[in-house]
This record gives structure tokens, sequence and C-alpha cells, in this order.
């Protein structure tokens, strides 16, 4: 079975680097196989014979980099279900910003959309398990709810990716 571990706040402006190929032979270090990195921010698909535990992943990357890392576990179910549910029109792009909001477990409800923020007028934003997808225009960006989390003990339960990772990483598990 293939997974996906979203690791939450590496290689964000030069701060808690990760090297891509340290981070692969950790995971290969682990016994799991067919690991591949997309991109610098975190995210390693894998095969895995048994559902890989967050805890003891999280445990051996602090061993391996020195510090905390949140780590986010993902099934290849999971991680398709959340990009099928992203409407095809929502691009990241000029006009426009699309982001995949994964949500840990101990925030994941329906609930979330009532403690986020939402401004309907500026933005659309789509509850499904385990993430929140959100669109918005870019002239309107600055008025989005997402800006008001940034350094909120919420937002600090959720890794993000914008939607043309999200549907890399599905096609990759697939």
């Amino acid at each position: 079975m293939k997974y996906v571990v979203l690791l939450r706040g590496i290689n964000v402006g030069g701060n808690r680097k990760v090297p891509m190929a340290d981070l692969r032979a950790v995971f290969e270090g682990m016994g799991f196989a067919d690991v591949v990195t997309y991109i610098n921010s975190g995210n390693v698909v894998f095969s895995a014979q048994t559902a890989p535990v967050a805890s003891a992943i999280k445990a051996r990357l602090e061993k391996a980099f020195g510090f905390d890392i949140d780590t986010l576990v993902l099934s290849q179910a999971e991680v398709v279900s959340v990009a099928k549910a992203i409407p095809d029109e929502w691009l990241n792009d000029a006009e426009q910003k699309s982001d995949v909001l994964y949500l840990f477990a101990d925030i994941d409800s329906s609930d979330i959309m009532s403690s986020i923020g939402f401004r309907p007028e500026f933005e659309t934003i789509h509850y499904v398990p385990g993430a929140l997808i959100t669109n918005v225009s870019r002239k309107y960006q600055s008025k989005s709810s997402l800006l008001k989390l940034v350094g909120t003990p919420l937002y600090r339960r959720m890794t993000i990716r914008n939607v043309t990772t999200a549907r890399k990483l599905a096609e990759l598990v697939q």
C-alpha cells in the first residue's frame, strides 16, 4: 500500500533545513520501499506493508535532523479523496490561489469551518475529511481567512499545500 507523509514547516525561508536526499534515506532506513520526495516542502511518498505510525516517523526525523517536525501520515485513499474533491477549475495561478489545508486528526472536523473566520464574500472553502480546500481570487487574497489563521494554535495543526501539489501527490500514489 502507498502512503504520503506531509512534514510541516521544513525548508521554509531557509529555516529548519531538511535535504531531500537525507529525508529519503531516513524513510528507507525505516524499511519503507519506493521512497520518493516531491519538491522541497516535505512531501514523501512510499510503500509499506503495514500502516506507518506518525509518532515513530516523527521520532526518527527528530533524531536525524535535530528538531521536532510535525508529521502527518495519509493513506493512498485519503490523498486521492482530497485531490478528487478539488474542483477542476480551481488553480494556483495569476488569477486565483487555491490551497489544501491538510488537518491533523485533533482538528479534523466539519466544525472547523466556524473556527477559521471563513469569509464567503471573498473566498470559497470546502471541508472534506482530512482537509479544507480553499480558493480565493488573487485580488482578495489579503482578505482571506487563511491570513488570519497564521500563527494561531489552529494553524499549527494543519499543513498547507497548493492544489497543484495536492493533485501531484494523488498522481504519485496511484
